[in-house]
């Protein structure tokens, strides 16, 4: 069976690799479910772990499956499983339980394990490949009527995660109601963070580097937002004409603008990143008031990565929202499609080199629904 995979550490190994074929049964107590992979999404982090920034191959193993970003469609499920059946689609989520209180009581996300597992990041193979088996806990459908959108699912799933803990983490303030948001980057995170907000009735200004008009600047007006060019206003220059915000979310992957935000971010205010930075670099800052901002302001911030099933379920819910709400909008993301695992070498030049694209993705097999 096909994969596409790299040898951790190491960079640039990005290579087509052989997996021996899942069976249902390679999960106990007739708990199986073993899908077609129909499509993966890149981002970041696949080109970070190609450029061996970060990444570990599963036991037995010398390479890793790369792939989180899912979609695919089941083929057969063991005799215990209920709720799934043949021809159903589906998304997987990304994070493995360990063995911390939090994984043991399903919130494997927010786990204190040093070591951790996350399919096609760390430890396990991802979903580059054309078939995978999982348990159902960890399988999460998606109705037919967004099957075209699914593989947008697991980076809407951090950005639902994201905004609800800081929906949770503000009930201290028993009528907390969020009026003004920023978001910062227009990549996919971005966007669907904006989209998001949106669809919860804030008022929402999207920044990012690029002049409009571009499809992002396009997309993020679609929505009844509004882009700013950080070449032409930066983010502490908008507080004036559209702060304060009551939530930052930022998707940059760029860390010295989480300060800038830390320091504009309203009173009562929650700053949401999401970015993952791998190396060393260093911002100076003006500390004493981020500070003093923060402590006075009863201001907070929190971090989002890879989600619970939960988080998933949300985004389902938004994505049929936003289907009613802004139709063909999410379709709008899926900018740059190569078709076979064969192509993963136009895959991660598409990934890497296209600046235009929004969400480039690996149609793995066609649906043959």
């Amino acid at each position: 069976m096909k994969a596409v995979a790299v040898f951790p550490r190491q960079p640039n190994t990005m290579h087509l690799a052989e997996l021996p074929a899942p069976q249902v049964g390679d999960v106990p107590n007739g708990r199986g479910v073993r899908v077609q992979v129909l499509r993966v999404g890149g981002c970041g982090t696949d080109k970070e772990i190609n450029a061996g920034e970060y990444g570990a191959a599963p036991p037995g193993y010398d390479f890793l499956v790369i792939g989180h970003e899912n979609f695919g469609r089941v083929l057969e499920v063991g005799p215990q499983v209920r709720g799934l059946r043949a021809g159903d689609y589906v998304v997987a989520t990304v994070r493995r339980p360990g063995h911390s209180l939090y994984d043991l009581i399903g919130t494997y996300d927010m786990t204190t394990d040093d070591t951790y597992y996350e399919r096609g990041i760390n430890l396990l193979h991802g979903y580059c490949t054309e078939q995978y088996v999982d348990d159902p806990e960890f399988l999460v459908k998606v109705p037919p009527g967004l099957k075209d959108v699914g593989v947008l699912l697991e980076p809407c799933s951090v950005v639902e995660k994201g905004i609800a803990e800081a929906y949770e983490t503000q009930r201290r303030l028993r009528i907390w109601r969020p009026q003004r948001a920023a978001v910062l980057g227009a990549g996919p995170v971005g966007l669907l963070a904006t989209l998001a907000l949106r669809l919860r009735g804030l008022e929402v200004v999207t920044l990012a580097r690029s002049m409009p008009p571009t499809t992002q600047s396009r997309m993020v007006e679609a929505l009844g937002a509004q882009y700013l060019s950080t070449k032409q206003t930066s983010l502490t220059a908008a507080v004036p004409t559209h702060g304060p915000f009551d939530l930052i979310f930022e998707a940059t992957g760029y860390a010295p603008i989480a300060f800038e935000a830390m320091d504009v971010l309203g009173k009562d205010g929650v700053l949401i990143l999401s970015s993952v930075t791998g190396g060393n670099q260093t911002a100076e800052v003006p500390a004493d008031r981020i500070n003093l901002g923060f402590v006075l302001g009863n201001k907070v911030m929190l971090g989002t990565v890879n989600a619970n099933r939960e988080y998933f379920e949300l985004g389902v819910r938004d994505f049929a929202l936003a289907e009613a709400t802004y139709p063909g909008w999410l379709r709008g993301l899926l900018t740059n499609r190569v078709a076979g695992l064969d192509q993963w070498a136009e895959f991660l030049r598409q990934l890497t080199d296209d600046h235009d694209a929004i969400k480039v993705y690996l149609e793995v097999a066609p649906d043959s629904e």
